[in-house]
């Protein structure tokens, strides 16, 4: 049977307010995850398999991959002294149709008589010649690219689960570890205690900011290993192409993790017990889940990539991937910020009757109906 809202006049008069007390909520917070070990071994751990994953990429790039021999679409004798073993052949009767076939992906490149080099051949590429054909030729050729600003299927299928996979990963974490403390809190009935010195609002706050803090601080060190790994492995270009969206990713998770932060602690405050937290926090963990398969499957339509950019919680991986792919205005990201920015303060609104309502109501699960009315 739920307990009633406990509150005394002398506690009343004993609560801190405002941003001084909700930073000491939240020094406690990043005190008690930076004392774990399993918090950071976990970290350690995360970090380390993202910059294996960016150097492994860029040595695997820069040896020409791992996808077999390369398709190469030729014109009468372009192709003598290619060796066949490394390279697959296809045989057209003119430049157009060699052309054709590099536009629809059917092969990597096309090599045509005629150019401005010693050995009179032109190389015709998408977006970026191959270095081993450049290479197996005997002196350069001129190189003509037909869509130099493109993007290549693979890179950008790469970028793509990249942003996906940090906010994934970091939201998850860090919500359900939010979801946990605010339970435990409960459990042990020292959130009695707490909100004799604080409100509740004031300690969902300081939660909130705490938590945020340090997955914000993971982001950051996300993006500085892989910037380090991406000049350590010759990626430089790829760094410089992805600088702004790199920047605005961490801009648009810091915004979009207080959201999800908000409606985990919020859900969290209407159980008891930690076996619960999964079934009241399962529709925040769909809306970071569904973000994530969706930026993969659909980076390359256009259309569903300007419609998740403006969703509250797919908009900090998909603004960055339009970003990098060059179809978003530059005030696009101002107003997918601005969007974001409304949601949080109506969430957090909510959220924080919800948790007020909730958090000293101990035993069955509070309905949300309930929490909501008080």
């Amino acid at each position: 049977m739920s307990t009633p809202h406990l509150t005394t006049s002398n506690a009343t008069h004993r609560q801190l307010s405002g941003p001084q007390a909700a930073w000491i909520v939240a020094e406690r917070e990043i005190t008690t995850r930076l004392r774990s070990k399993a918090f950071l071994i976990s970290t350690g751990i995360l970090l380390l398999v993202v910059l294996a994953g960016v150097v492994i990429g860029g040595l695997v790039s820069q040896s020409g991959g791992l996808g077999g021999a390369t398709k190469v679409a030729t014109v009468g004798s372009a192709a003598t002294g290619l060796d066949t073993a490394s390279f697959e052949l296809s045989a057209v009767p003119d430049r157009a149709a060699a052309e054709q076939l590099v536009r629809d992906g059917d092969v990597e490149a096309a090599v045509v008589p005629g150019g401005d080099t010693a050995i009179d051949l032109t190389i015709i590429a998408n977006d970026d010649a191959p270095v081993d054909l450049i290479q197996a030729l005997s002196a350069a050729p001129t190189i003509e690219l037909l869509d130099p600003s493109g993007t290549s299927f693979m890179a950008g299928y790469l970028i793509a689960m990249g942003f996906g996979m940090v906010f994934y990963m970091i939201a998850m974490t860090f919500g359900v570890t939010i979801a946990q403390s605010v339970v435990e809190e409960k459990q042990t009935r020292i959130v009695e205690i707490l909100l004799a010195t604080v409100s509740a609002r004031t300690m969902l706050a300081g939660k909130i900011l705490g938590n945020s803090i340090l997955a914000l601080g993971t982001v950051v060190a996300i993006l500085a290993l892989a910037a380090v790994g991406m000049l350590a492995t010759g990626q430089d270009i790829l760094l410089g192409e992805l600088g702004t969206a790199l920047i605005w990713f961490g801009i648009l998770f810091a915004f979009g993790f207080v959201l999800l932060a908000a409606m985990y602690a919020a859900t969290a405050a209407l159980v008891s017990r930690q076996e619960d937290i999964g079934s009241v926090t399962s529709p925040v963990m769909m809306l970071v889940m569904i973000p994530f398969f969706l930026i993969i499957f659909l980076f390359e339509n256009p259309v569903a990539l300007a419609v998740m950019s403006y969703v509250p919680f797919s908009a900090p991986t998909a603004m960055p991937m339009r970003l990098y792919l060059g179809t978003a205005e530059w005030w696009e990201p101002f107003v997918s910020l601005g969007i974001l920015a409304a949601t949080i303060a109506g969430v957090l609104w909510i959220g924080s009757r919800i948790y007020s309502n909730s958090i000293l109501r101990t035993g069955t699960r509070v309905k949300l109906g309930d929490a909501l009315k008080g």
